[in-house]
C-alpha cells in the first residue's frame, strides 16, 4: 500500500483526472498494471501473499516502479509466507553473538588510512579498526548496551544531529535498512525489542517505522561533523562477510590527496595510541579543529 501511495498516475501512462481521492494509484489501477484482478491484488495487499507466483510478483514491481531492493523484500516476504505452519527455520548464523574472527581482526586493524567497520542489519556496530573507532567515538563512549548501536544513537542521542550534517537522510536510511533485516530474519526477538523500543522513544522513527521503506547499503558518500577534526565527507563501500549473513564490513574512505583525505589522516594521527604523548592527548588536541577548518576556508 505504501508502495501504490508512492506512485504518481503520470509516471505510469495514466490520466489523473479531477476525482481522485487516494495518494498514488486507485488499487484498480494498480492491478491493471501489474496484470491481475483487483480482488486478487486486494488479497496481496491484505498480506495473503502466500503461492503468488513469480509472474505475479514481477508484475506488482514493475507496476508499482520498486528498485532492487524492494523487489528483493517482495520476493522474501513472499517466500517466507509460501511455507505456512512449518516449523520456524534455524536462526541464520552472524544474527546473535557474532564477533570478528582474530584473522579478520587483524585485516581491520591493518587498513590504517580508511575507517572499517563491521556491523548487522540490526544496526549494531560489531567491530571496527583504530580509525573507525575514533570515527565513531562518539557513538561508541554513549552507547547504553554492550553492543553500540546506530539506530539509538540515530534517534535518541542528540549529539547525531551534529554529527550526521545530513540527519533526516542518516535517519529515513537507518530505518530502511532495518525493515530490510525485518524482512530477511523476521524472527529476530532482538530485533523486535529495538523497534519496540524505538518506536515508544521517538515519534520520528515511528513515522519513518511506518513507510516500508527497504535499502541494499552499497556504495556512496556520507558527511559527518566530527568533534575533532570537524567536517569530513567519506566514500563508503558495504562488503559482505561470506559466511556471515546479515554482517557486513563497511569501508569508509576519501581520495588521496583530497582534503577529506588529510583530514581523515588528522583524525588517524590523533587517535593512534603509538603516538608520542604530545601527540596524542586523552582531550582535543588545541587547535586541531581549529586547523582543520582553516585548511578548509582556504579551498
Amino acid at each position: 500500500m505504501t508502495r501504490r501511495a508512492r506512485v504518481e498516475p503520470e509516471q505510469v501512462g495514466l490520466p489523473r483526472g479531477s476525482d481522485r481521492r487516494v495518494p498514488g494509484l486507485r488499487r484498480g489501477e494498480a492491478a491493471g498494471l501489474a496484470g491481475v484482478s483487483v480482488e486478487y491484488y486486494a488479497r496481496l495487499e491484505r498480506g495473503a501473499i502466500s503461492g503468488a507466483s513469480r509472474a505475479v510478483l514481477d508484475g506488482i514491481a514493475r507496476a508499482l516502479l520498486m528498485d532492487d531492493a524492494e523487489r528483493e523484500h517482495l520476493y522474501r516476504l513472499a517466500s517466507r509466507a509460501d511455507a505456512p505452519g512449518r516449523r520456524a527455520p534455524r536462526r541464520e548464523r552472524g544474527v546473535l553473538g557474532w564477533r570478528p574472527s582474530a584473522s579478520l581482526q587483524w585485516f581491520l586493524d591493518s587498513a590504517g588510512t580508511a575507517a572499517a567497520l563491521v556491523g548487522n542489519g540490526r544496526t549494531d556496530l560489531l567491530a571496527w579498526n583504530l580509525l573507525g573507532r575514533a570515527l565513531m567515538q562518539e557513538m561508541i563512549d554513549s552507547s547504553t548496551t554492550p553492543t553500540p548501536n546506530f539506530a539509538r544513537f540515530i534517534f535518541l542521542e542528540p549529539v547525531a544531529r551534529r554529527f550526521y550534517p545530513d540527519w533526516d537522510t542518516a535517519a529515513a536510511v537507518n530505518v530502511a535498512q532495518l525493515r530490510t533485516e525485518a524482512g530477511r530474519n523476521p524472527r529476530d526477538k532482538v530485533l523486535h525489542e529495538l523497534v519496540g523500543e524505538l518506536c515508544t522513544r521517538s515519534d520520528h522513527f515511528r513515522r519513518l517505522w511506518g513507510r516500508h521503506d527497504v535499502w541494499h547499503h552499497e556504495s556512496g558518500t556520507k558527511r559527518y561533523h566530527h568533534p575533532v577534526v570537524g567536517e569530513l565527507t567519506l566514500h563508503y563501500d558495504g562488503l559482505d562477510i561470506v559466511g556471515h549473513p546479515g554482517v557486513q564490513l563497511t569501508v569508509l574512505t576519501a581520495e588521496p590527496g583530497s582534503l577529506d583525505y588529510e583530514t581523515l589522516q588528522l583524525l588517524g594521527a590523533w587517535s593512534n595510541p603509538e603516538a608520542e604523548p604530545h601527540d596524542h592527548p586523552n582531550t582535543t588536541p588545541p587547535g586541531t579543529a581549529a586547523a582543520a577548518s582553516g585548511r578548509r576556508n582556504e579551498t
